[in-house]
């Protein structure tokens, strides 16, 4: 089955599954600590038990990792799919519309193709690598600003050291902490906002795989805090730190962020 039509698929399941969960403090049950150490909220499990069983009945892949589960195999399938069942837990729980469902499949250790749904409104993006990114099927490209002081960036700023932080900060026009990774990367690609930086070191592979590709192959640029292609393990427990921007600015804000 193609991949990206699947994982429509899929997110129509996950959508259904979750929705009485919905801004509800069921939804935020912690039931058991996840492969990544972070707590396992209800939500999440139900999301994750609909893709799996998805995944498994269809043969989409040889290797399945998620935040929750950590590694699965899958018999009959090819290739390996990062999944973030719900990307903006909270923002769910909480019920603020800005939560999705992140899907990506790589072969031999390099994302092909990506899908990340916002649950909330239905809105899709898609990316294959070498050829296109989409949002609900048109094509998207990133902005042009090529000014700071013009920009509008995502941050994360949770638990870290944000002197480096403002140097950037008393720069850039416009601050914005949506709280969905996924999205946020998809919304560079989009032209939405210019940036997205995240200095946790917290970042896995299953938040960023899908939103990475999107937003490069909308003319986005991702990379360390040093400038270089970042690198992510086969492992939930390890994480990142990340910038992505337009590629016109990428530079100028690891200047500010060194």
């Amino acid at each position: 089955m193609d991949f990206l039509s699947a994982s429509n698929k899929m997110a129509a399941l996950v959508r259904e599954s979750i929705r009485p969960l919905i801004g509800s403090p069921e939804g935020g049950q912690v039931l058991h600590m996840g492969a990544d150490s972070t707590p396992t909220e209800r939500i999440d499990q139900v999301a994750e038990d609909c893709v799996i069983g998805y995944v498994r009945e269809h043969n989409l892949c040889s290797l399945l990792i998620s935040e929750e589960a950590g590694k699965v195999p899958v018999e009959g399938g090819k290739g390996t799919i990062f999944l973030d069942p719900i990307d903006g837990t909270y923002n769910a729980v909480a019920g603020i519309p800005f939560y999705a469902l992140s899907l990506a499949w790589a072969e031999n250790g390099v994302v092909q193709q990506a899908f990340v749904q916002d649950l909330a409104t239905k809105e899709t993006f898609t990316a294959i690598r070498g050829k296109y990114a989409r949002c609900n099927g048109k094509p998207v490209h990133v902005s042009s600003t090529s000014r700071l002081d013009a920009a509008a960036m995502s941050v994360y700023g949770r638990k870290f050291d944000p002197t480096r932080m403002m140097q950037l900060g008393h720069r850039i026009r416009r601050w914005r902490l949506l709280g969905a990774s996924a999205l946020e990367l998809c919304y560079i690609g989009a032209g939405r906002i210019d940036g997205f930086v995240d200095l946790r070191g917290t970042l896995r592979v299953t938040d960023a795989a899908a939103g990475m590709l999107v937003c490069t192959e909308a003319g986005g640029k991702v990379s360390d805090l040093n400038g270089d292609p970042i690198e992510f393990p086969d492992e939930v427990t390890v994480g990142r730190c990340i910038i992505a921007t337009n590629g016109v600015l990428h530079h100028k804000v690891i200047e500010y962020l060194r």
